[in-house]
Formats: C-alpha cells, structure tokens, sequence
C-alpha cells in the first residue's frame, strides 16, 4: 500500500510504504490439552486481542474439523462468546449443513434462532454421560455450548472421550452391546415425564404412528390415550469419518437402576416393569442386569474430564466421539445449546 507524502520545506521527500502484516494461525491462536495424558478437551485460545472467532473458523473449517476429529472436544476460551446471534453464527460456520431445530423430545427454550438453553434437569442433581439423542433415528454430529454464566459453584459439564469408553469397558459388556444393541421402552402420560402429545408435536395418533414407522420404533396404544414405544437401536457404533469405534447409547439415562433412590424407589413402588415410563434391556428384550450398569458408570467416572466454566467459553463436541454431562450446582446458570450435522442410524 503507497501513501501519499506532502512536501514540506527543508525535508526530503520520500514515500513512506505502509507493510501489510499477515499473521500466522500459531501467531494468532494457542492450543494446548485441558490435562497431560488425556485427550480431550483441547483448549483454544488466542494470543493476541480481538482476534475474531467467526471469522477465523470461518477460514479456517478444515482446521477445526482436524482438531475436532483427534480430540473429540474443543474448549473455545477467551474469545467472549456470550451473545446469543454471534454464538449460532460461529456454530453456522464450522456446520455443515443448517443448525438442529429442537423438537418436543426435551423440555428447553429458544433463545434466538437454532440456538437453545440446555435440557431442564434439577439443579441439585448430576445429569449424567450420554451421547445426544443416541437413544433416537436421529441425532447431532455436533453439539456447541456457550457460557453466559457460570454457575457460583458447581455446573460444570464434564467431557469423557466415547473412544476410550469402548476400549475400557469390560469385554463381556462390550462385546453384548456391540452385538445386540440397546432396546428402549418408553411410556408415555403415565404420571411421570412427558405426554405423547408433547414429545411428537401433535395430537393426531395417525401422525405419531407415521412417525414411529419412518423412525423403526415399535407402538403400542394403551387405555386412557396413553402410548407405550420400543425401538432398538446400536450400543456402539463406528464414526463415519475416522472410522474409529465409539460407545454411543444412552442406557444409564434410562435404566431405571441409574435413578436416584428417591425416584427409582417410587417408580417401582407405584408401576409394574412393563409400565415404568423409562427403561431400557440388551437389544433381544434380556435384562441388562444392575452390576452391568454400575461397572459402566464407573468406566465413564473414571475417564471423564471436568473444566470450570467461565463467561465467554464455547464447547464443541463431536457427538460420536464424545460424551457430555452436568454436576449439580447453585446459583445461576445460564448457558447457550446448538446443534448440527444430522446423522441417523
């Protein structure tokens, strides 16, 4: 770029160039493993003030898809993605595709756009590992979070990598829900959890049974409209880009034995098995017995990594490769939910 100079007495003139400075990614951004020996999440992080993060991601697509790819998750800090439209922009430029639209299948909110808060789940609980939406036809490849506001103590989403998950588990565990998958039953309007009407957006039994049909579930009309389903879907499945194999199901969300005592004593004091309102079995309709799901709880608390959330953080997972969940907390939380790149089953 020239400038121009004006002459002035007793000087030289001279043109004065102005040099375009082009910065290197590894100049502009650091990244780094939250914890030596594990995976995942890798931290983002940049290096000098106002790099923009859309913008950068937006350029730099191939990037972040490697990275995501090798690590399963990527903590974005240090960038203030806290606004609601800025946030599904950097979700939209590293999406192939548009953003997931929420259906009636989790309690959450809109906030603006494709982008929503989390699932409502009590506070004063742990919302445990799981892979979104694996227990349907139908899920995200990927998951991005936003931090408005942390938590005063606790809410944090631990991470566990689903690779991992699969290579520890016990061989006798893996090896049946690697050949049999996972059965869900769900019962609909039986006093606990959502209606049917709520869950498939309509009160037309004709277009639920259409659904279930194009989804492979199994329906069943009970007395007082109230609906039972079953489907089986995969315990474990390969990604379709790296090719590696993932632990990617939802059983400790529905086995009842996963429950606190409170509620697991009080669906079983109240309903037969075949009318709890979740539960799931090995994909033949055999028990998955309690020990089982004990032994993987212990897999995914032993490999889980944890982070403290602060405002401005993005976490982007890839939803094969990794599982997520929530700690119990106090005070307000406040964080931003999108998703993307359907895949199905």
């Amino acid at each position: 770029m020239q400038e121009i100079q004006k002459k002035r007495p007793d000087f030289k003139s001279a043109a004065i160039k102005r040099k375009l400075i082009v910065l290197s990614d590894a100049e502009i951004l650091g990244h780094r493993v939250l914890r030596e020996g594990r995976s995942l999440p890798l931290v983002v992080e940049p290096k000098i003030a106002d790099v923009d993060l859309v913008d950068w991601s937006s350029a730099n697509r191939e990037t972040v898809t490697q990275w995501l790819h090798k690590h399963g998750a990527i903590l974005f800090r240090g960038f203030m993605m806290d606004d609601p439209s800025r946030f599904e922009q950097f979700a939209k430029s590293i999406c192939e595709g548009p953003l997931f639209q929420e259906n009636g299948e989790h309690p959450r909110q809109s906030i603006a756009g494709d982008v929503y808060t989390p699932v409502f789940y009590p506070r004063d609980q742990f919302l445990l590992w799981h892979n979104e939406n694996s227990f349907n036809h139908q899920w995200p490849g990927k998951i991005w979070f936003a931090c408005v506001q942390a938590a005063s103590r606790g809410g944090e989403t631990p991470v566990v990598d689903s690779r991992s998950v699969y290579r520890e588990m016990p061989s006798q565990i893996r090896e049946r829900f690697e050949r049999l998958g996972v059965m869900y039953v769900r019962n609909y309007g039986d006093g606990l959890g959502l209606n049917w009407q709520t869950v498939f957006q309509t009160s037309a039994r004709e277009k639920v049974e259409e659904h279930c049909r194009q989804a492979g579930m199994q329906h069943e009309w009970k007395s007082g409209d109230r609906l039972r389903t079953k489907c089986v879907r995969p315990g474990v499945i390969r990604h379709p880009r790296t090719g590696e194999m993932s632990w990617f199901n939802q059983a400790q969300h529905w086995h009842v034995s996963c429950l606190d005592n409170d509620t697991r004593t009080s669906i079983q004091t109240v309903f037969q098995e075949e009318d709890w309102p979740r539960h799931c079995y090995y994909g033949d309709g055999t028990p998955i017995e309690t020990e089982e799901m004990q032994a993987i709880l212990q897999v995914y608390s032993r490999l889980e990594e944890v982070f403290s959330w602060e405002r401005g953080d993005v976490l982007m997972l890839d939803n094969i490769l990794a599982a997520h969940a929530r700690r119990a907390y106090e005070g307000t939380r406040q964080l931003l939910v999108a998703m993307g790149e359907m895949g199905r089953y």
